[in-house]
């Protein structure tokens, strides 16, 4: 297949050489994988295994790594130190050509002088198969894809879900052990991006080829992938199922960087009064004892008793009456999105910095309230998170 350096670059054809293409397993392993560019370390000593017939996504924000470390897997950049195991060889000396994976890039850099028919079937012609197998390989790819009708047709003449799909189909069509995906569907609208998921998802599935996947996008990550690689500096953050990194963040990063709304993280203070243990949100007048098995989970807290409470916008409890036990507060921002409304709680402010500080909640689209009326919350107990502010590591 044609592997492009960069989106405008010459192409590098994927030749399948026996080294690799004889075995059957597709797990790749990085060992204490490190990359600098000069002064700057784009992926720090990254150990990861991923499973065969895995779909692994990696997720961050722009400059995180993500993408360096697909270039790693790939042999477009090369390690300054550790090891990259496909299929158990190493692979650090092994040219693009030599790895038997196919990448498929953000900009589809297709043919435009060829039809569908000879995209696809480029790499086939390449390794120069007979005309029959490249025949009956191009139409069992193109009705996997559901792209029969247009096999005659010229890239110019095909929208970006078509040229998406017939990017897919020249990757799929030399049959690798390895897909390795960089936001292939970036370029594309909302919607088709939505049904375009569906399709990645149920195309390897299908296939069972070890697919790793690079997006910034969460709903992208958290609707396709077995696991979730979260990586923030070059670093790797947390690795887990959706689930796993949603729900049980192991940093004020991750914890941060997950869900949409992101998580409420607001500083507070832990004090003992007689036998109970109470958690004060610093600069409000919210405060309230924490479970017997929330005070336990805080033995290491910091020698101030300064934490991060953390919780996610829909594990706020709210009413619009008054509720014994629960805390008043004031509606200070309502947005309705249809689906559900997003309500800005104010609890304070700040005096040094004068920064509000405001608990953000997801809530049922029918729930009306107005800004400036007063609401009472409370907290789902199983889904409060506590942070180390110096570590940054999770608690509880």
């Amino acid at each position: 297949m044609c592997l492009a350096s960069h989106a405008d670059g010459p192409c590098i054809l994927l030749m399948v050489t026996s080294e690799v293409s004889h075995f059957s397993m597709a797990a790749i392993e990085l060992k204490n994988i490190t990359k600098r560019f000069g002064d700057v370390i784009a992926v720090n000593d990254l150990n990861l295994e991923i499973h065969d017939r895995e779909f692994l996504i990696f997720l961050g924000p722009s400059g995180c790594g993500k993408t360096t470390t697909l270039r790693l897997i790939a042999g477009l950049e090369h390690p300054e130190t550790g090891d990259i195991i496909i299929d158990g060889i190493r692979t650090n000396h092994l040219s693009p050509a030599d790895r038997d994976i196919a990448f498929v890039f953000q900009f589809y850099a297709l043919y435009p002088h060829l039809t569908v028919f000879d995209n696809i079937a480029f790499p086939l012609k390449a390794a120069k198969l007979g005309q029959s197998e490249i025949r009956g390989r191009v139409q069992e790819v193109a009705h996997l894809l559901q792209i029969d009708a247009l096999l005659k047709r010229r890239p110019a003449h095909l929208s970006g879900g078509e040229m998406q799909r017939v990017a897919l189909g020249r990757a799929m069509v030399r049959r690798p052990i390895a897909f390795l995906m960089d936001e292939p569907m970036a370029n594309l609208d909302a919607k088709l991006r939505v049904d375009m998921r569906s399709e990645l998802k149920r195309l390897q599935y299908e296939l069972g080829t070890t697919t790793v996947f690079v997006t910034h996008d969460q709903v992208e990550a958290m609707s396709m992938a077995d696991r979730i690689v979260i990586m923030y500096a070059g670093t790797l953050q947390q690795i887990g199922s959706p689930h796993e990194v949603y729900n049980q963040p192991r940093n004020l990063f991750v914890a941060g960087f997950m869900g949409s709304p992101s998580m409420n993280l607001i500083r507070g203070t832990i004090r003992s009064e007689d036998s109970n243990i109470f958690m004060r949100l610093n600069h409000t007048d919210f405060s309230w004892v924490l479970s017997d098995e929330q005070a336990a989970s805080l033995g290491n807290r910091p020698p101030d008793n300064e934490l991060v409470f953390g919780i996610r916008p829909e594990h706020v409890v709210v009413t619009n009456e008054a509720v014994e036990g629960r805390i008043r507060a004031n509606v200070h921002l309502v947005e309705s999105l249809g689906s559900m409304n997003i309500i800005d709680i104010f609890l304070g402010e700040d005096p040094e910095t004068a920064n509000l500080i405001t608990l953000r909640v997801r809530t049922h689209p029918g729930f009306q309230v107005e800004v400036g009326q007063p609401i009472w919350l409370d907290f789902d107990e199983e889904h409060v998170h506590f942070f180390n502010p110096i570590t940054a590591q999770a608690i509880y």
